[in-house]
Parts: C-alpha cells; structure tokens; sequence
C-alpha cells in the first residue's frame, strides 16, 4: 500500500464523522489489524482483543446507547463501513494461567496502555492510506449493556470504538493546548492562566468558525468533570473481575 509518512499524517490528524460507501477492501483492513498487533505491549501480555461489530442490528442497539437514546445522535456509529471495539482482556491470561491475579488496578492500567496504543496504530495507519476514523469513548454510557451485545465475557471490558472509512469530509483541525503548556523538563510546570485564557480564545474561535457555537475549553472541562463521571463503570469493572484491589 502506498502511505504517507508517520509524521505528516499525525500531524494531519482529524477525526472523521461522515464516510463515503465506499468498503475498505480487505488486504487493507487486514494489515491495520496487523499493524495494530504490532504495538508495544506491557509485559508482552497483549491484554486486547477488538470485536468487528458488523451485524446491524448490533450496530444501531451501540449507537443508541452511544447517542444517549437519541434516535439521530452519533450515526457514523451505525453507518460507517468498520466499527471496531477494542477491550481491555485479561479472560485469556485465566484460561492459561487460572492462577493469574488479573483483579489488581495494576492490571487495569496495563489493559488500557494496551489498548489505547494498539487502537492509536490503527488509526494512524489507516489515516496514512487515505481512510479516516473517530474514536467513540460514549460507549461506555451503557457499558454493561455493550458487554452483553458482544457477548463479553468475565475479564474483558469495552473500553473505546473506533469508526473507519473513507471521509466523506475535510473538517477543521481542532486546535490543541500549546507545546509548551504540555511540556515540561525536569520538574512539572503549571501553565499559567494567561496561557490557559489566550487557548480559551483559540478554541471558542474554533467553535464559532464551525458550528457558530461560542464555546471555550474552560467550559468543555466544566461541561464533562463538574459532575459524576459514568459512575456505573467501577461497579462493571468489579463484575468483570477487575479493580478489585
């Protein structure tokens, strides 16, 4: 397959949420998984596995839950040509070893590293053939009832799903936090509030440019962590054997 370089398409990155029809042919598809395979892991424990959801009737029952119940929210879940949802697994490590202690928050972490890297190998990879994609973290407001559409069983927990395609779009590049703001050397530092108010701007300037909505990373923030985070999720975790201690 022909590509563009690891760096050009990082720094290209958009997420996708309108996909033509067309299919990714399947040599294609193939060597993502692979290419994600192909991420580091902890302890070579290789604690994922990906479910390729591509019954329709599961698709729309995922969408619903990701789209709160909404009839019309986040239909790229149901309509994009690959939907993938990647699970922290520790179900294989007990049936090697029934010993393993995988219910340590330890082991929690080591799935979610895993996780996130091997999903964020797909991703890059199928933005540098051309495909593009969005991660879908709203699964996780029906967490449990995810888990019972696919079939999960004790030890493995939908963590984040990833749409693919080829875009049907050329949305505007979300403005990230600036590199010094991030990056610190040899001892953490705060950013200061001039920085954090001058990226307030840049990003409502986003915003208003792409839905005339005047909204700040300020309000972003307060809008998903000045409340309950999915409170039902450390229960799930405790149910699947996870977390415990």
């Amino acid at each position: 397959m022909q590509s563009q370089s690891a760096l050009a398409t990082a720094l290209h990155h958009r997420s996708i949420r309108r996909f033509t029809d067309q299919a990714i042919p399947t040599e294609v598809f193939e060597q993502l998984i692979e290419a994600g395979q192909m991420a580091s892991s902890s302890s070579f424990l290789q604690s994922v596995s990906i479910i390729r959801v591509t019954d329709s009737i599961k698709r729309q029952q995922i969408r619903t839950i990701c789209g709160g119940g909404s009839e019309t929210g986040q239909m790229y879940v149901q309509e994009s040509p690959e939907f993938l949802v990647f699970c922290i697994d520790t179900y294989r490590h007990q049936q090697l070893v029934p010993e393993a202690q995988t219910d340590w928050m330890e082991m929690l972490l080591i799935g979610a590293v895993d996780v996130g890297i091997m999903a964020q190998n797909v991703l890059l990879c199928a933005e540098s053939v051309g495909l593009g994609g969005v991660y879908i973290g709203s699964l996780r407001n029906g967490i449990a009832q995810v888990a019972d559409i696919l079939g999960l069983p004790t030890g493995v927990v939908p963590l984040v799903g990833l749409c693919l395609g080829y875009p049907d779009q050329t949305p505007l590049q979300r403005p990230r936090l600036p590199t010094h703001v991030i990056l610190s050397e040899n001892h953490y530092q705060a950013a200061s509030q001039r920085d954090l108010a001058e990226y307030d701007e840049q990003v409502r300037a986003y915003y208003v440019q792409r839905s005339s909505k005047a909204l700040n990373w300020t309000e972003q923030v307060r809008n998903t962590l000045a409340k309950p985070i999915r409170p039902e999720i450390l229960p799930f975790l405790h149910k699947q054997g996870l977390a415990k201690r």
